[in-house]
């Protein structure tokens, strides 16, 4: 087990370059499955997450190449239809590969997914896409094996909710269906939008990504290509937020406000002065951030994502803050170690909502990731408290953030990993 050793006050503060995208990357590199022609992809975040997707591919007979951000995935060879349980079970974005295989050979099997404990994510959406599109599905206990017979069908599919792992699993799955499929009420995420993009770049037809109304054309083959990920929202969003909450001044490159538009709002509400230009975006803190009220909603709205971040912003603000988590009803953990560290914070666990007496003193604690986003939120707080805070479980955080030690450092913080 590895823990971040934090000794708060310092200001974040300087220029950092934003990486490539977590929640846009695990998609994409499931797509590379599709296109029997290899496919090149650059600024792939060097996390966790995908180096366990990059695992599953090989498995599954892929081929890759890996030279610094640049990753070249050739599945020609792959045989194998099915993800391994123990992979399976360490993170929920791996339930989009079943759309690639089910998409490239008519065939998937699968168990249940894992990933963060932050409330229930099922997969009922995704499954009744598929049965829709002519797969029949086999569920045990231990496994899900889903099988088309006559070939996927393209299908008018709507979603109850637009969740974003069905929409990518779904268009993931049309391809090459046999007609057209269209999504209504589709997720319309901007890592969305980088799937669709990089799919249309290897020969698929993939229109309307961003809006209610995706509809796919099915092909009857992709062809080689390249591809650059977009950057990452959420890190941006967190680097942010660390010159928020400790009073500092940061700019972050490579950074597109388009995609956080309502975190800057929120931002701008709290006090701190916000600059946007082509090449990223640069905030400065104010002297005593005031409070602000959030709701977390699908895309554009506020994201769930930033939900844990903004909420320890949200401690150092002058006055009662409010979140209301509209997305996952566990997304609150992080609270009980904020409380810990000094945080006055009251939960109504019938609304789902929480509520902030902020700009009190945080003290450095023993606090522990429970999931990956509020894992970040408690290593937010320690930069902020007084004294020394240890982060311990930091696996959670490894997932979803390159090299966030090192970029905090260069940024004036004093944190260290230390493991044991």
């Amino acid at each position: 087990m590895q823990s971040y050793v934090i000794e708060g006050k310092n200001k974040i503060e300087g220029t950092i370059k934003a990486s490539g995208s977590k929640n846009a990357a695990l998609p994409i590199m499931g797509a590379a499955i599709l296109n029997p022609e290899e496919v090149t992809f650059y600024n792939i975040p060097n996390i966790e997450d995908t180096k366990i997707t990059l695992q599953i591919l090989k498995i599954l007979g892929c081929k890759e190449t890996i030279d610094s951000d640049k990753i070249c995935i050739a599945s020609k060879n792959m045989t194998n239809k099915t993800i391994p349980k123990d992979l399976m079970h360490k993170l929920r974005s791996t339930v989009i590969l079943a759309g690639a295989i089910l998409g490239r050979f008519g065939e998937a099997t699968f168990s249940y997914p894992g990933g963060c404990n932050i409330g229930k994510r099922p997969i009922d959406l995704h499954l009744k896409a598929f049965r829709e599109m002519g797969v029949e599905i086999e569920e045990k206990e231990d496994y899900i094996h889903c099988k088309a017979p006559n070939g996927l069908i393209g299908k008018t599919i709507k979603l109850e909710f637009p969740s974003v792992g069905a929409t990518e699993n779904i268009i993931l799955a049309s391809v090459y269906c046999k007609g057209t499929t269209h999504i209504i009420n589709a997720a319309k995420e901007p890592e969305i939008q980088d799937l669709a993009r990089c799919l249309n770049k290897m020969g698929a037809k993939v229109y309307g990504a961003g809006t209610s109304k995706i509809t796919i054309c099915g092909v009857s083959k992709l062809h080689k290509a390249e591809y650059r990920i977009m950057s990452d929202r959420i890190e941006t969003g967190t680097l942010l937020c660390a010159a928020a909450i400790t009073g500092g001044e940061i700019r972050v490159e490579n950074a597109d406000a388009e995609d956080l538009l309502d975190v800057l709002y929120k931002l701008k509400d709290m006090g701190c002065k916000i600059w946007i230009d082509t090449q990223g975006i640069t905030l400065k803190a104010p002297k005593q951030l005031k409070a602000t009220s959030v709701e977390t909603m699908p895309y554009p709205g506020f994201p769930t994502d930033m939900q844990p971040i903004i909420g320890a912003v949200m401690t150092k603000a002058k006055g009662i803050s409010s979140i209301k988590e509209n997305i996952f009803e566990n997304r609150f953990k992080y609270t009980e170690d904020l409380v810990k560290m000094g945080a006055d914070i009251e939960y109504n666990e019938k609304e789902n909502i929480i509520k902030i007496n902020g700009g009190k003193i945080l003290e450095g604690k023993i606090v522990s990731s429970a999931d990956l986003r509020g894992g970040a939120a408690l290593v937010l707080a320690g930069l902020a408290a007084n004294g020394t805070t240890r982060v311990e479980n930091i696996e959670y955080i490894l997932r979803g953030y390159e090299h966030l030690e090192e970029k905090l450092k260069k940024l004036g913080a004093n944190i260290k990993v230390k493991k044991g």
